[in-house]
């Protein structure tokens, strides 16, 4: 069957508005099931054990990923896996999240006496409420769709989505009851993009760079041989000890469109004075900003207002904060 430009984009519209719908709908799911569902797992001593097979098994391994980088410690268990043997991974104090849109999925059937044995609270994230899952749980999670986005209301898509964004619901009302800060969510994400923002400070970085530096009456042929050898397009101009300007590439070619000839020109007549800095302690994210918002590539770094080196955007590009 070919398909026309047309026809595909009107089937990819067709998809997203009904997976749009069904999670809005979940909105007339956040109930008092839902209430006691953030309160069990606020207070529980042990981790949360999610659970599922097929698609929702995904899904429980994304919601997993997203609790415990926000504070709320928890393990994924296939639910064919458990019953051979991986239930020996639940301790007593564990509050289990089984995902299943049916409910009464063969393998689910198998896992739940033995969970309930076991005496864990059971929170069922299901479509349907009077399903075998949904009799058996302690709390329910409504995850009912009207439809798939599939046309033969077969593949799961939409109820999919509505797991993923009730799982995501849960792990936000969670985060915010914890007072999770930015600070812990650094704690546990210290490599990457991430960490990097939130840990890197510019003392990290600036340290291995030259430090560019002339005086106020040096000679704009000797700036530009400290500006070259530096290899950071720019050098830092000082007066009796103190900070007095910079000097960038940017100002040299003004200076050459302006016409003016480098002979008799001195640091101090090129220089661009009260230049942006920032203190070496300061985040790198931080610098980046100051860097963006005022359209440069270079910032003088300070230690207690005395000049100690310069960071430059490649620097920080080459650490991977954008």
């Amino acid at each position: 069957m070919n398909l026309t430009r047309t026809q595909i984009q009107e089937i990819a519209r067709n998809t997203l508005q009904n997976e749009a719908d069904a999670i809005l709908q979940l909105k007339e799911y956040v109930d008092e099931d839902f209430y006691k569902c953030i309160e069990l797992i606020y207070l529980c001593q042990g981790r949360v054990i999610i659970t599922g097979i097929g698609k929702s098994a995904i899904i429980g391994q994304k919601i997993v990923a997203t609790f415990n980088s926000t504070g709320t410690p928890a393990i994924f268990i296939h639910a064919a896996d458990a019953v051979h043997g991986d239930l020996g991974a639940i301790r007593k104090d564990d509050v289990i999240v089984c995902i299943s849109n049916s409910g009464n999925t063969p393998e689910i059937k198998v896992l739940i006496p033995f969970l309930k044995l076991a005496g864990n609270k059971l929170i069922a994230m299901t479509g349907h409420r009077d399903s075998y899952l949904g009799r058996q749980a302690d709390f329910i999670i409504n995850t009912a769709v009207a439809h798939e986005a599939c046309p033969n209301n077969l593949a799961p898509t939409s109820s999919t989505t509505a797991q993923l964004a009730m799982g995501d619901a849960l792990a936000v009302c969670l985060l915010e009851y914890r007072g999770f800060t930015i600070r812990d969510f650094a704690m546990v994400h210290p490599g990457g993009a991430i960490g990097k923002k939130l840990f890197l400070r510019v003392a990290d970085l600036y340290v291995n760079n030259e430090k560019p530096l002339v005086q106020h009456d040096t000679t704009v042929h000797d700036a530009i041989i400290e500006i070259s050898s530096k290899r950071l397009g720019a050098t830092a101009v000082m007066h009796h000890g103190l900070l007095a300007g910079i000097i960038t590439d940017g100002d040299l070619r003004r200076m050459i469109q302006q016409g003016k000839s480098a002979d008799n020109l001195t640091a101090l007549d090129i220089m661009s004075a009260n230049p942006k800095t920032v203190e070496a302690e300061i985040l790198v994210a931080h610098a980046l900003d100051i860097m963006r918002s005022n359209n440069i590539t270079q910032l003088i770094v300070t230690e207690q207002g005395e000049y100690v080196g310069i960071i430059h955007l490649h620097d920080i590009l080459k650490e991977g904060i954008l």
